[in-house]
């Protein structure tokens, strides 16, 4: 195996100056990085991680919690490509990643207690049960923690402008002339459910418009029967919407699929909006109006933040970074006129 000190003898510098170069230190020269680096790599170099441990003390492993309701893990339509943006930008700065679960061989452990036998540098929370005890702990701990869609005090949280996406969406619903417009939201209490299900009856109230009771409804997120049964329900009503907006794209797909079983069409009869932006809605027919979040933006400033916090933990801001969505206006949303969809309070 290529030693640092034969890398020094070829590129006539200090064995000093080759493990700064490899170890990613600012003290030395771009060019000279670069040339040591070029060199490293022509001569087959690889650094062992352990020995990068010892000598750096950290063991260039991020931890990724992320654990939905659903159980879904990287299928999840959304998160799946937050977490591939994470995984790029950490691999870009030298890190690993490492899931973070409870497990160890059938053995228990508490999510904290996990990051510490990994040794990981830092860990990112994604789609959890952010009240848990096990949560609270790892995010209260000594280990460094960026979070995703959630907010905790003292922590770094990248988050999704979900106030800006849903009045958007819904500004977007008003100008197509609907005033009888419901919403089957997320469930009731995530910071996410408040600010989308705030920011929708705010934007029509400044309208003018108050939303009957009947017209939300709670189903969980990524769930196409709950929200099929839903949309039944909303249907039903004597005086049912012309517009349903969803908790996201895929559990739009079982308010289409109960749509079009009572023999209605999309968006001549009613008119519906998803949210997230996942390839299905772009490719569905119609295409689905929905707001499209960054992931890729998402992924990178949370691995961007988190790296930043580990290597200069001294001067790193702990700061909410917004990321926004943008408007997806597909084809699922009718114009009508306004008449047609006067609101009965």
């Amino acid at each position: 195996m290529v030693s640092m000190k034969e890398i020094a003898r070829r590129c006539n510098v200090s064995v000093a100056s080759v493990s700064k170069a490899i170890n990613g230190y600012m003290d030395i020269g771009e060019e000279t990085r670069n040339f040591i680096l070029k060199t490293a790599s022509e001569m087959g170099y690889f650094p062992n991680s352990s020995a990068r441990t010892l000598k750096t003390k950290r063991s260039h492993n991020l931890g990724v919690l992320f654990m939905d309701e659903a159980m879904s893990g990287l299928t999840h339509d959304f998160f799946n490509h937050v977490l591939e943006s994470f995984k790029r930008t950490a691999e870009e700065k030298g890190y690993d990643i490492t899931f973070t679960n409870g497990n160890i061989s059938g053995q228990k452990m508490t999510y904290y207690e996990h990051c510490r036998y990994r040794g990981v540098d830092g860990v990112v929370i994604a789609c959890v049960d952010c009240n848990s005890e096990e949560v609270r702990e790892l995010v209260n701990s000594e280990i460094p923690v960026v979070t995703i869609d959630h907010i905790f005090d003292g922590r770094i949280a990248v988050v999704s402008n979900n106030v800006q996406g849903m009045q958007e969406l819904v500004s977007y619903i008003y100008s197509m002339g609907h005033r009888k417009i419901a919403y089957i939201h997320g469930e009731d209490g995530s910071a996410v459910t408040r600010n989308r299900l705030g920011a929708f009856h705010r934007t029509l109230h400044l309208q003018g418009i108050e939303v009957p009771d009947e017209y939300t409804i709670m189903s969980p997120y990524r769930d196409a029967d709950g929200a099929a049964a839903a949309t039944g329900q909303l249907l039903d009503l004597k005086d049912p919407p012309t517009c349903i907006l969803y908790p996201d794209d895929f559990a739009a797909i079982g308010g289409i699929n109960e749509i079009r079983e009572r023999g209605l069409r999309i968006p001549q009869d009613i008119s519906i909006a998803g949210y997230d932006g996942i390839i299905v809605a772009r490719v569905l027919e119609p295409k689905l109006t929905t707001i499209c979040q960054d992931t890729e933006a998402i992924g990178r400033i949370a691995a961007e933040k988190l790296v930043n916090l580990i290597e200069h933990p001294k001067t790193a801001l702990i700061e909410r970074y917004t990321v926004d969505g943008m408007l997806f206006k597909g084809a699922s949303v009718k114009r009508i006129e306004p008449s047609q969809s006067k609101n009965k309070i």
